[in-house]
């Protein structure tokens, strides 16, 4: 995009939003007795937790606890009670699980139960499905207060135009039925995403000029804040520096947030979203939705340049784009907090049951 284009009003809404590049178009609050009782359970005893999937097919599983071990049991679904275990290591330390060892499926996941304490369950993030390469899991990630973000209920994508059979029966597989569509209207008629039935569909157009158009700043403070603090941070696309503070002083984005949000909270299921490549809209929305729930800033910022890996652009996205973001909400409201409440206009309830529904 020509950033020195002169742009007032609705070219403002309209080019910075869907054409700044090829892909953008607290204090917890008092939770009902059901979400305090969820977040109540004590967190799993564990620092650290990862699972990797190698091309052969096995898996390395490593983990941080102060228990004396860690018994590892290989479950298809992350709520079951069952399983085969694979293994029993020390309280820190880790497991190979050889390609063969287990059976195919569709997602295996790892249950890690201390010898004392709640266990852990952690999977691979991503689910290899090749016509939406950054599709993945938003959770196994650990809050601030010793929390873990629940795996298998939440995922962020690309586009899902290209999903084939086999694909979308994997998604059926991971009880997911919910899509969050982040893409403007002309992404969403040139790829109509291919779901299966038994998947829910819903828009959060995160450009649309439905509600009108307005900023919360002056569009053109923010389009010159923006330009200085691309300019100045060494952007290699001035387009999206401007595009992410927008994505916060837009009021139209506040509508797709919070419609985003509040469909993850009451969602029967597991829920994906996703824009076009799966790094910008849909970045700035798992940013929001994991520092909701306590995830630390350096893990936030980690899981957003993971879009760097998992599209295989190492240029997909720079730090300086989402750090702009966090610096407008922190300008407009003075904190996360606030920009959740007063901004996306969440309400202590729906703020509860995402933290309740999506933390253990």
């Amino acid at each position: 995009m020509r950033t020195q284009r002169k742009l007032t009003g609705a070219a403002i809404a309209t080019a910075l939003l869907i054409g700044a590049g090829p892909v953008l178009a607290s204090p917890a609050a008092a939770a009902p007795p059901a979400a305090a009782a969820a977040l109540a359970t004590a967190p799993a005893p564990f620092t650290a937790a990862e699972a990797h999937l190698a091309p052969d097919g096995g898996y390395t599983l490593s983990w941080s606890s102060p228990s004396a071990s860690v018994t590892v049991t290989a479950v298809t679904d992350p709520t079951a009670a069952g399983g085969t275990v694979v293994g029993t290591s020390a309280g820190s330390g880790s497991l190979a699980v050889p390609a063969g060892t287990l059976p195919a499926a569709e997602r295996w996941y790892f249950r890690l139960t201390p010898d004392s304490g709640t266990p852990l369950v952690i999977a691979e993030r991503s689910l290899s499905i090749t016509s939406a390469r950054n599709f993945r899991d938003i959770g196994g990630y650990r809050t601030t207060d010793g929390h873990w973000v629940r795996t298998g209920l939440v995922y962020r994508s690309n586009k899902l135009s290209s999903l084939t059979p086999a694909e979308q029966q994997k998604l059926l597989s991971q009880h997911l039925t919910l899509d969050v569509d982040l893409r403007n209207a002309s992404e969403r008629k040139e790829d109509p995403d291919a779901l299966p039935p038994g998947i829910r569909y819903q828009v959060a157009d995160v450009v649309s000029l439905s509600h009108g158009i307005g900023f919360h700043d002056p569009a053109l403070i923010t389009l010159a804040a923006a330009l200085a603090a691309g300019l100045f941070s060494g952007s290699s696309d001035l387009g999206q520096s401007i595009g992410y503070p927008f994505m916060v002083n837009f009021k139209g984005a506040d509508y797709a947030f919070h419609d985003l949000l509040t469909a993850v909270a009451t969602n029967e299921g597991a829920t994906v979203y996703h824009c076009s490549a799966g790094k910008d809209r849909t970045g700035w929305s798992t940013a929001v939705l994991l520092t909701l729930l306590g995830v630390p800033r350096a893990t936030v910022e980690a899981d957003f340049l993971a879009s760097n890996t998992y599209t295989g652009d190492a240029k997909a996205v720079e730090l300086s784009w989402l750090r702009a973001a966090f610096a407008e909400v922190d300008h407009l409201y003075g904190s996360f907090d606030a920009y959740l409440r007063k901004g996306l206009k969440l309400d202590d309830t729906t703020i509860a049951s995402l933290r309740a529904k999506l933390l253990g």
